[in-house]
């Protein structure tokens, strides 16, 4: 299992880093990301501590752990400002919070998100076909999500993702213990949104390739 967008205490969450991650350990995780949500505010705050955790649970875990940020309600204005400050700051996977259908997001932060080269944009609500094909050629990956209330809008982004070529990654964006997904259960909701199993296969391979990309870039500081 592969998830990248998860949440601790550092912004929403239930646990601290550390039993966030023993707990993905335990579920079969072999790639775990930490995304707390980050503004201009916070993310000079939020994000070193996150890059510290990970430093030190990755040498003594059974799999890797990414420090992210989940870049939330920004305005659009805004958007690049505070990506590029959380790749600044050692953030290796940046995460959007798009325009999800359960929560009053700005309109226009899907664009923002994808002109600003984010790694994910999550939940991106009813996207529209011209930013799902910009996403496809800036290579960001479009959410299919796990949670209630973001997940509604899933089949939409299969459905557009499909037409345009826009890349595909599971999200739990698990705020507690019960929200973190075994792979089984991130393969059913993946199928729910109308996924093929070739279309599945893929999606885990896009969170692959960016566990690798990301690696890279740990490597590269």
């Amino acid at each position: 299992m592969i998830d990248f967008h998860t949440h601790t205490v550092l912004s929403d969450g239930d646990l601290i880093p550390t039993e966030l991650a023993r707990r993905a350990e335990v579920a079969g995780y072999r790639v775990l990301g930490f995304a707390d949500h980050v503004d201009t505010a916070l993310v000079d705050s939020v994000v070193p501590i996150l890059v510290q955790a990970a430093a030190d649970l990755t040498p003594v875990m059974r799999m890797r752990v990414i420090p992210g940020a989940e870049v939330t309600h920004c305005r659009p204005e805004h958007v690049a400002r505070v990506v590029r400050r959380a790749r600044e700051l050692g953030a290796r996977i940046v995460i959007v919070h798009g325009e999800t259908p359960s929560e009053p997001v700005i309109r226009g932060t899907n664009r923002a998100a994808i002109e600003a080269g984010c790694d994910i944009l999550a939940h991106p609500g009813v996207i529209t076909e011209a930013d799902a094909r910009l996403a496809a050629e800036r290579g960001v990956l479009l959410e299919i999500s796990g949670r209630a209330g973001h997940c509604l809008a899933n089949g939409h982004v299969a459905q557009v993702a499909r037409r345009v070529g826009a890349g595909l990654v599971f999200g739990s964006d698990a705020h507690a213990p019960e929200d973190l997904r075994r792979r089984a259960d991130a393969e059913a909701v993946l199928a729910c949104a109308g996924l093929s199993p070739d279309e599945t296969a893929a999606a885990f391979a896009n969170a692959e390739r960016l566990a690798d990309r990301a690696a890279g870039r740990e490597g590269a500081t």
